[in-house]
């Protein structure tokens, strides 16, 4: 049995991945598989399946909630066994090794850094393809987050930005400018307060012999941080700046930034 909650929550188990139709089960799966391995208390579980009002049996009705999720897992006999455990005060849920998306695209991300730091451009450039291809829309995907399932999922897209990052890193250091573009400006117009995405998009048009549009998209994000944040480009985006203006700097990617 594998879960899945780089998008959507999924159980699969057999041909045809299952979802829980009722928002609150599948809130407190969601919970569960964001600790996965670790005890999630029933007043933990009630605060995320309710943040607001809370019912007068709330933690009967988790119970009732934990009963059902266990019948669709398969359990059978005692509590304390199957993948969905009782402990003192709540529960855990074990997934086991290599039984969650996430751990899988994370194990891709490592690998990918590893072969940056090795040279191997082409090797690192189609793991970070591999482990972006998991992801199927944001992270739990339509779930009504609580605090738990909200603050996971903020760290797994700070991943996928990481690893769509690295992965413009190792197309760069490739020479893969043409096919960069058209990606970068979605980044940049998706994330314009990242200035790694807009300093990586004017090195692709620089390297095209597109030197006017390098200097708007610099223009772009500089008016985009003055007004969203008060701030000015990084140096490192003013250097990129500097390099299109004159052409006597070399432009390239720096994979050495992130590969570490």
């Amino acid at each position: 049995m594998r879960y899945e909650i780089l998008g959507p929550v999924r159980i699969v188990d057999g041909a045809e991945p299952r979802t829980i139709a009722a928002s609150k089960p599948e809130t407190l799966l969601a919970a569960l598989l964001a600790r996965r391995g670790q005890l999630l208390t029933v007043d933990q579980i009630v605060a995320e399946i309710w943040p607001g009002a809370r019912p007068q049996r709330a933690k009967s009705t988790v119970h009732v909630y934990v009963s059902r999720l266990r019948a669709m897992l398969g359990t059978s006999g005692p509590a304390r066994s199957g993948p969905l455990a009782t402990c003192a005060g709540g529960y855990v849920l074990h997934t086991g090794p290599d039984r969650l998306d996430a751990d899988a695209f994370h194990g891709l991300v490592d690998r990918g850094r590893a072969g940056l730091r090795a040279g191997r451009r082409h090797e690192a450039a189609e793991t970070f393809t591999s482990a972006l291809d998991l992801w199927r829309g944001p992270a739990y995907a339509g779930v009504a987050h609580g605090p738990i399932v909200r603050a996971h999922s903020a760290r797994l897209e700070a991943s996928r930005l990481e690893c769509l990052e690295l992965l413009v890193e190792a197309d760069l250091a490739l020479g893969r400018y043409r096919e960069s573009v058209a990606r970068l400006y979605a980044l940049t117009a998706e994330y314009p307060l990242h200035e790694n995405f807009a300093r990586h998009l004017m090195v692709a048009l620089y390297h095209c012999g597109r030197r006017g549009e390098a200097l708007t998209v610099y223009q772009d994000a500089r008016a985009a941080l003055r007004e969203l944040l008060g701030l000015e480009p990084s140096r490192a985006l003013r250097e990129v700046q500097h390099a299109v203006l004159t052409g006597v700097e070399p432009l390239g990617a720096r994979t050495d930034s992130l590969a570490g």
